[in-house]
């Protein structure tokens, strides 16, 4: 039952999210179909875009449409339509026919870049969103390892002048905005100290061999903006594990431990940290969407061919599928990964219990 309700919320959540961005993005300025065409536009081959597209139907048809691609369960009419199972735009399942319409079973369709004429948003998608997530990834790695250490050794000398650099550095890393971060790291490690760091300004995870012929992987590169990515996580998991801990260390039962005589980092490492955890794992999910956010000034700034810069390329062309796609994607995996925080919530705290 617990299960069901996950399932239902989740697709809710995802409607809300599919309608808001469909309607937002409506509303922009200037006409796909024009955008299509460029500077080779006349009035046939624009009607011709309209209709192969669906741009002539009436707004909420088009909605209706749009939720229809998206639907892993859809309906399609088989003769030759703009959302019809003979223009092969589709990889599908038939269920079963309805007069002239089909049911099928197919991956969400979310349709092709107005920019790149005949490339799918998937496959925009599919080629950016890796390298998102290894930044990410490597971002959180950094926050979590180097928060949660300052985080205990500020607890272990609270109110030290220790402990008040690492609060006053703490404060400074959440109050930077990402993009200013990250001109500011580029510029100083990629350029002034460059000689000695020997990491670039800008790049992404692949780059071409010096014979032009394949890629390669350039592992360097993922250094200063994981970094910058981290900056602010790092500063809230810093202070929230020192928080914690020193809410813990009144505890009944950290004091039956250290009567028994038992180390402090014992006592941290084997029975405080656990406890101390909880708010940290709550937190991380609540920065995971600000993260994603500034992933795409960050990718853009340091080159970073991730779905961040994807996003700030698509605003500038107005390619609205990559940039309905893109968002519709990040939400769907803020929302997983909210689930498996609740998990992880509730696995560290017993006393929490999900909904059933």
């Amino acid at each position: 039952m617990n299960f069901l309700k996950r399932i239902t919320s989740i697709f809710i959540t995802l409607w809300g999210v599919a309608t808001v961005v469909f309607f937002l993005f409506s509303v922009l300025p200037g006409d796909p179909a024009r955008m299509m065409l460029g500077q080779n536009e006349n009035q046939e081959e624009l009607q011709l875009i309209q209709q192969k597209y669906g741009f002539d139907q009436p707004i909420f048809i088009q909605y209706i449409n749009y939720l229809n691609d998206l639907s892993p369960i859809s309906t399609h009419p088989q003769q030759h339509d703009f959302n019809g199972l003979s223009t092969q735009q589709y990889s599908y399942i038939r269920l079963l026919n309805v007069g002239e319409r089909s049911v099928v079973l197919k991956w969400p369709y979310l349709r092709e870049s107005y920019h790149r004429s005949g490339i799918k948003v998937s496959q925009v998608i599919g080629n950016t969103l890796p390298n998102t997530a290894i930044l990410a990834i490597a971002a959180l790695l950094i926050a979590i390892s180097f928060g949660l250490l300052l985080g205990i050794l500020s607890a272990i000398y609270a109110n030290s002048t220790f402990d008040r650099v690492i609060q006053l550095v703490s404060t400074l890393g959440m109050s930077l905005p990402s993009f200013f971060s990250a001109i500011l790291v580029a510029w100083i490690f990629g350029f002034l100290l460059h000689q000695y760091t020997s990491l670039d300004m800008t790049g992404s995870l692949y780059a071409l061999d010096d014979m032009g012929e394949s890629y390669r992987i350039v592992w360097k590169n993922l250094i200063l903006p994981a970094f910058v990515l981290g900056i602010r996580p790092l500063a809230v998991v810093s202070q929230l594990m020192r928080n914690a801990l020193l809410d813990e260390w009144n505890r009944g039962y950290v004091k039956t431990a250290r009567a028994k005589g038992l180390s402090t980092a014992t006592i941290i490492w084997k029975h405080m940290l656990k406890n101390a955890l909880n708010p940290v794992i709550t937190a991380l999910s609540g920065w995971f969407a600000s993260m994603l956010a500034g992933a795409v000034f960050v990718e853009y700034i340091f080159g970073w061919n991730g779905i961040g810069k994807e996003i700030v390329n698509a605003l500038n062309f107005l390619d609205i599928p990559v940039l309905m796609g893109s968002v519709l994607t990040v939400s769907f995996l803020f929302i997983i990964i909210n689930q498996v925080v609740d998990l992880l919530y509730a696995y560290l705290d017993p006393k929490v219990q999900l909904n059933k």
